[in-house]
């Protein structure tokens, strides 16, 4: 390892803005490589803390250590005060300097000032407050000089008009002269000079300059600025935030259009990590917050690093999905190649990865299925690949199967995983395969942080109990019961389930889809409050009901998919304009329903099956009813996340959940109750509503049906065992 001193780097004389850039050229060089920085900044403020901030990272990384020497700022008053000895000057003095301790609503603000605090509470950097007092005289010491050291007993002194100040550093004309003590004589003597000057003040022992006992300063700092452990990467951090926000468009092959507005600071934070990752990681982001946005972003930042040079593969595990990250991408400047059975790709794919190879292209993109990714055609095309290549998967927690995890090849030297739930329920072999793979997460940002940072509405949450018809009870009771069976004698070293006990698992998860009570419920609800409301969203399970079984007395009760008979019932039966959206649907057909639910006086009603849980946009949704829930956390908080986007005129969200409970909670539980069973469904059931529910802004109404079930079912009693499966 080359050990680099001040003599090995290039210092000039003199810095000036706007001419030089004096914070890139001239401290980060520097403290990069020093052990010591001795500063006198003139006044004292919080902005001044910021400011000196940059660049020290690297310093205490080597171990060094920071003193600055500074002078409060005083108004006429205060000086014309302590003349008088109205009050004790040191407290006019602290008051003074606690006033200019300002809060910041800036991440990276927030971020150099929490490294301070943390650097203080660790004794590497101290602050001394000084004046200048001769006889009766009061005034302040301004003097702004600097002196960097390093471990080979080389020394740098600085001096001149720039205060650390934002306005100093990036919009006033400023200028520094700087010394370095192995130039020459005359250059050691200054710097000597400036050394000993400084070290005079520090220790109160430099005529007519008095240092200030101020330990509450330093308390001050620690209490209101330290949040965490410090980031020593914030410089890096915030330059690339530069380069993002005012990206050279004609250097990129992605880039953001100009009409898109600015990345938030969680977006860019994600971006830099994964770079500082080197391109492998994971983005942890609720549904909602943007993941494809920060992913393109990220894109932008990997293209201009490697020059364009650069082949991108994105996945995604539906073909809608496809389609949505098309548009997506093309708004970023570049046109992808469309990787399924609906399009004749197959040439222009081979075309793209041989002129890519060959050098006749410098790049290439190309979107396709989790499906058609692992076809065998696909993966032999893309071992003949050479050069920098990048995989990017969308709901990446899709993508831990056996059939993908045969995939992940080492040919991609880049690699992005996106997903707001990246833990793969019942599979631990797939989860661990793709942290494995893809590397850290860059990024986690939860639902509540969303909701509390105004990224998503906040929303309503009214669970809806719905109780077994003894039929289907019974039903339930009996799959559980063969499916217990079966488990006790599973292979305890197999990740996955027997193929029986899954089939078995999807028959009993369609009786609790399709219970009776829960048609009966959404059209009380929706008749007696909804019907010449817009924007509504329904969630419907995979299963089929029986068509008539929400009117009392209709006779005709034929089994008809549920998705079919809640169509009928809100359009035919209530007179609603409401559409299908399925994957029955074409990509052509899905758009102009968004266009005419977004309007809303086309259309009124979405009802869905499996089509928007994943990845698409449409924000106007404001009431959702649930009528089947997967018991995988996964999928119910991928449909949340639809409901909760942002959207003119959409204050608040609405959510009925319908919660299936095998027994009627106001009746008595019978002493035959065969409960085992019944406890595994009460447990889903009941963790979903607490998810649900710890967000809600009425979450104290949701715990009177809460306590209501505890109470039945004495859930406080069972220990946390799982009863049943």
């Amino acid at each position: 390892m080359v050990n680099i001193t001040f003599r090995d780097l290039q210092i000039k004389q003199e810095y000036r803005s706007p001419h030089d850039d004096i914070i890139n050229d001239f401290y980060f060089p520097i403290l990069k490589h020093a052990t010591s920085y001795k500063r006198a900044v003139g006044f004292f403020s919080s902005t001044a803390l910021k400011e000196i901030s940059k660049g020290i990272g690297s310093l205490v990384q080597n171990n060094g250590i920071i003193q600055i020497v500074a002078s409060p700022y005083l108004s006429d008053e205060d000086i014309e005060s302590i003349r008088k000895g109205y009050n004790l000057r040191n407290e006019i003095i602290k008051k003074a300097i606690i006033k200019t301790l300002t809060y910041s609503d800036n991440y990276f603000e927030q971020e150099r000032l929490n490294l301070l605090a943390n650097l203080i509470a660790d004794n590497k950097l101290d602050i001394k407050i000084a004046i200048t007092e001769e006889a009766s005289n009061f005034g302040m010491y301004h003097e702004k000089m600097g002196v960097f050291s390093d471990k080979g007993g080389n020394k740098i002194a600085f001096s001149g008009s720039m205060n650390e100040s934002a306005n100093a550093f990036s919009c006033n004309y400023e200028s520094i002269d700087v010394f370095c003590n192995w130039i020459s004589q005359e250059e050691k003597e200054r710097v000597e000079t400036k050394d000993d000057a400084f070290s005079r003040i520090w220790n109160n022992t430099e005529r007519n300059i008095t240092i200030i006992n101020f330990p509450e300063l330093k308390d001050e700092i620690i209490n209101r600025y330290r949040k965490h452990p410090p980031n020593f990467n914030i410089d890096f951090e915030e330059n690339e935030r530069t380069n993002l926000v005012n990206p050279n468009v004609n250097l990129s092959w992605f880039h953001k259009p100009q009409d898109y507005p600015e990345y938030y600071e969680y977006q860019i934070q994600a971006m830099n990590t994964w770079k500082m990752y080197n391109y492998h990681g994971i983005f942890d982001m609720a549904t909602g917050t943007g993941k494809t946005l920060t992913a393109l972003g990220a894109l932008e930042v990997l293209s201009l690093e490697l020059n364009n040079n650069l082949g991108i593969i994105i996945v995604c595990p539906y073909q809608h999905l496809v389609e949505q990250w098309a548009v997506d991408v093309k708004a970023y400047g570049v046109k992808p190649i469309i990787c399924f059975s609906a399009y004749d790709w197959k040439k222009k794919f081979k075309y793209a990865i041989s002129d890519y190879s060959y050098g006749v292209t410098k790049n290439f993109c190309l979107i396709t299925t989790n499906d058609t990714f692992a076809t065998k055609f696909f993966q032999d095309e893309v071992n003949n690949i050479k050069g920098n290549l990048c995989l990017i998967v969308d709901e990446a927690h899709n993508f831990g199967a056996r059939r993908q995890i045969e995939c992940m090849k080492d040919i991609y030297n880049y690699r992005l995983a996106l997903s707001a739930t990246l833990e793969r329920r019942y599979d631990e072999y797939g989860t661990n395969k793709l942290l494995e793979y893809f590397g850290k997460k860059c990024i986690e940002y939860p639902l509540e942080r969303a909701i509390r940072e105004d990224k998503l509405t906040p929303y309503y949450y009214y669970p809806i109990p719905v109780y077994f018809d003894s039929d289907e009870l019974d039903n339930y009771n009996e799959f559980t019961e063969k499916i217990s069976k079966i488990l006790i004698g599973k292979n305890k070293e197999s990740d996955h389930l027997p193929k029986a006990a899954e089939i078995l698992l999807i028959k009993r998860a369609r009786i609790i889809a399709g219970a009776r009570g829960k048609l009966k419920a959404i059209y009380k609800i929706i008749k007696d409050n909804y019907v010449d409301d817009d924007h509504i969203l329904v969630y419907c399970g995979a299963t089929t009901v029986e068509n008539s079984s929400y009117i009392e007395g209709k006779v005709d009760q034929e089994e008809q998919r549920q998705i079919e008979v809640v169509v009928n019932m809100l359009g035919n039966e209530l007179g609603m304009r409401v559409r299908k959206f399925t994957s029955e649907e074409s990509s052509k057909e899905r758009e102009q329903i968004k266009t005419d639910f977004t309007k809303g006086d086309m259309l009124k009603i979405l009802v869905a099956i499996r089509c928007l849980d994943e990845g698409v946009n449409i924000p106007g949704i404001r009431t959702a009813f649930i009528l089947a829930s997967s018991t995988n956390p996964k999928e119910y908080i991928q449909r949340r996340g639809r409901v909760l986007r942002k959207a003119p005129n959409k204050n608040h969200a609405i959510i009925y959940d319908f919660i299936t409970l095998p027994r009627n909670i106001d009746e008595p539980l019978p002493s035959n109750a065969y409960l085992n069973s019944e406890y595994s469904l009460i447990k889903r059931e009941y963790e979903r509503m607490e998810d649900f529910a710890k967000l809600a802004e009425n979450s104290s109404e949701v715990v009177k049906l809460q306590d209501k079930i505890n109470a039945y079912y004495k859930l406080n009693y069972q220990g946390g065992k799982d009863y049943g499966f």
